[in-house]
């Protein structure tokens, strides 16, 4: 079940906008060269004009790679420039562990806006919440910086401190957050049984070892009497595309389709699952997701909705249906270029949109503190829905804190399954 190979679609949450990659490496076309000649000639010539009038002394590598910056910054915002470090740390974010704060960022009207702290991280515990602004960062305005270059900024070795400069809505003025980095450890998996038979089982992300782990827990939980299952979505920001895939086949028979992806020129890859009929293919099953469950999350929801397996319960989710290539460039850096789109067994895009509920249960702000939603949609730049007219819609705020106790949407998915329970001890009708 877990032996899919790497080399595969992989769709990776960086903590910063939520997104998938794929591995590959291009070449130019000498044609599509030849055809941009014009274009390329207006470069060469500001280049050469900067190299040789402008005040201070510049490198030629400075130059071009702020040109390359540039053009990345023009496309959507989960398409980016990664100098050689940055494209280093990418292979050691899916192990789920790596030094810094802890938050995820997105780009909102121009500004730097935090979508969610992960929690237990130095910026959860701080008291960074979603959709704060980030006015600058050691003293250094973000205004006009790139979300690659704002995490680049945040990451840092376990020790050191960093100075996050935030406004929020309802403040008058900026505050001041000294925040000192840690080794981020993102346990992917945590689970209970909640009694009456119901175990709970809560993915933070998709990592390599989630799929694994995920299995270890549901065994443990089955031991222990469980006969029915909350799998709790909420605030997963994504992660690989292939712990997605296993994830879905640990709850749907081999052979299903769990997504595909389909890229401009209209190549359709699928992705199904596999080995045996799995242990939990019939167990009463919820599945919980709300605003911030995105990328990974959205598929693993989307799939068990399409295929009835589960009952989808909470919010819209978040709305990102785009896949990034990463790929590797000659000097150790590389780009995170948006190349295809991902659609559900049904064939849904949730491009900006987002997974739809089969039961929507708001949460209700208990002591009155709310922030705003950050979506997708919300995103500059955003790719459009080919399939769905985007709609406007007033300004959504969610609580910033719930207890468990006040959780109603954890509350709702152990009624639904004990409801559920109610319903099969009762006798079928006579035919």
């Amino acid at each position: 079940m877990f032996s899919r190979k790497k080399w595969l679609l992989i769709t990776i949450s960086i903590f910063i906008a939520l997104t998938g990659m794929v591995i590959g490496r291009w070449t130019v076309d000498p044609v599509d060269a030849q055809g941009s000649y014009e274009e390329l000639r207006i470069f060469t010539e500001v280049l050469t004009l900067i190299k040789k009038n402008y005040v201070d002394e510049v490198k030629t590598k400075d130059i071009v790679i702020g040109a390359i910056k540039g053009m990345i910054n023009s496309l959507d915002p989960h398409s980016g420039y990664l100098s050689p470090d940055a494209f280093k740390e990418m292979q050691v974010e899916t192990k789920g562990e790596f030094g810094g704060l802890g938050i995820q960022i997105g780009s909102k009207d121009g500004s730097l806006t935090v979508i969610a702290p992960i929690e237990d991280t130095p910026a959860y515990k701080a008291g960074i919440k979603a959709g704060d602004k980030i006015i600058k960062i050691s003293g250094e305005s973000t205004k006009n910086m790139g979300l690659h270059d704002a995490v680049t900024k945040m990451r840092g070795p376990k020790g050191t401190s960093i100075t996050l400069t935030i406004f929020r809505e309802g403040w008058k003025e900026t505050k001041d957050f000294t925040i000192i980095r840690d080794i981020i450890k993102i346990k992917s998996v945590k689970s209970k049984l909640m009694g009456d038979g119901i175990g709970y089982v809560k993915l933070t992300q998709f990592q390599e070892s989630t799929a694994s782990d995920l299995s270890a827990a549901l065994d443990k939980l089955k031991k222990e009497g469980m006969t029915s299952l909350v799998l709790d979505l909420r605030n997963n920001p994504g992660g690989l595309l292939n712990s997605a895939v296993e994830v879905s086949e640990q709850f749907l028979p081999p052979k299903k389709l769990v997504v595909y992806i389909k890229s401009k020129s209209g190549e359709k890859t699928d992705y199904l699952t596999e080995g045996q009929v799995p242990y939990y293919a019939d167990m009463p099953m919820v599945v919980l997701v709300n605003q911030g469950s995105a990328s990974a999350s959205e598929i693993v929801a989307g799939a068990l909705k399409d295929w009835n397996r589960a009952i989808v319960l909470g919010v819209q989710t978040f709305g990102k249906g785009s896949v990034q290539s990463l790929v590797p460039l000659t000097d150790g850096s590389g780009l995170r270029l948006t190349t295809a789109k991902y659609y559900t067994p049904n064939g849904t895009s949730i491009q900006n949109i987002g997974i739809t509920p089969d039961i929507v249960v708001k949460l209700d702000a208990k002591n009155g503190k709310e922030h705003v939603v950050l979506r997708e949609k919300d995103l500059d730049r955003h790719l459009k829905n080919e399939q769905q007219k985007e709609e406007q819609q007033d300004k959504e705020t969610v609580p910033v804190d719930v207890d468990e106790k006040d959780d109603i949407q954890l509350q709702r998915a152990v009624d639904t399954l004990k409801a559920w329970k109610v319903f099969e001890k009762m006798p079928k009708k006579a035919a």
